[in-house]
């Protein structure tokens, strides 16, 4: 089972009380598929104010490459000299964080992976102090950046991680962390992390400091992936069938996010409208969705 956990990580203080209850789906959302073209596979991975979206896909040669996806424009994201890259938080700005894989004969294990961020066309790498291997996930819009180290595996070593604008790192959350989904002011933080005793993956959230758990009701499984200013979660879980859905968390509730004929759905991102990003498998192929929230303005 742990080993399932991290593929699902990978493809990245116990205390909450259970939040009761599953919601219906909310004013109705409206969902569209977007492939990257020719793409084999696509994976939407975060989305900005402005609806600017930012992912994965793999080519016809089986190798992954990062995209911009600007208002119907796709633009790939290759860092320079990776063998495999990803593109997984854009801020209001533009900014663009992701990670990627050097291609020197390591392949992809974990102390080769490493984050990057994108700022006007510049690419800088990010790779924490004193860690082989470095997830960016998230950038606020003032430059802070989050998600998690490690060394030779996803496992106990693994650690949430902020560094911010003037290069400093902050260590966050508990072992075996990944910290996913900030506010704009880094109050509020939404992650995932696996209780080392059990091989159990839950979500937490850290609100003004305070480490919280958290499991969707019944689940198997549960990952936190993202958060919007107004403290939305986001993020996937396993139910008792083993099979993945996603989730939003709003108000207390839970709502499931199953893309309609879908056998599986992850959910990545969410914005402050409300509007979120993830990918589905169907008919044995992964297609990346958008999930419009009722009177989405930029679609």
């Amino acid at each position: 089972m742990l080993k399932k956990q991290v593929s699902l990580l990978i493809a990245g203080l116990l205390g909450l009380a259970m939040w009761a209850g599953t919601a219906a789906a909310q004013n109705d959302p409206t969902y569209k598929t977007l492939d990257y073209p020719g793409a084999i596979a696509t994976l939407l991975q975060g989305i900005n104010p402005e609806g600017q979206i930012v992912g994965g896909y793999t080519d016809a040669a089986g190798m992954t490459h990062g995209f911009l996806l600007d208002h119907g424009r796709w633009t790939a994201i290759n860092y320079p000299g990776a063998m495999r890259t990803l593109a997984t938080g854009i801020n209001p700005q533009g900014d663009i964080v992701g990670n990627f894989y050097f291609a020197n004969g390591e392949g992809l294990v974990p102390r080769n992976q490493h984050g990057f961020l994108l700022t006007d066309g510049t690419f800088t790498e990010i790779q924490g102090p004193g860690y082989m291997g470095t997830i960016a996930q998230r950038i606020t819009p003032t430059g802070q950046i989050y998600g998690c180290v490690h060394n030779l595996d996803y496992g106990a070593n693994m650690r949430g991680f902020a560094r911010f604008p003037d290069g400093s790192w902050s260590i966050i959350g508990t072992l075996s962390s990944m910290s996913n989904g900030p506010t704009p002011d880094g109050s509020f933080i939404a992650g995932l992390y696996t209780d080392l005793s059990t091989g159990h993956t839950h979500g937490y959230i850290i609100m003004n400091g305070m480490f919280k758990s958290f499991d969707v009701p019944g689940s198997l499984l549960t990952q936190a992936w993202d958060a919007n200013p107004q403290e939305d979660v986001v993020g996937t879980y396993e139910d008792a069938s083993q099979k993945v859905h996603g989730f939003l968390l709003s108000d207390g509730q839970f709502t499931t996010i199953d893309y309609p004929g879908a056998t599986s759905t992850q959910v990545r991102g969410i914005n402050p409208e409300g509007d979120i990003v993830g990918f589905y498998t169907a008919a044995g192929k992964t297609h990346g969705f958008l999930r419009i929230a009722h009177g989405g303005g930029n679609f």
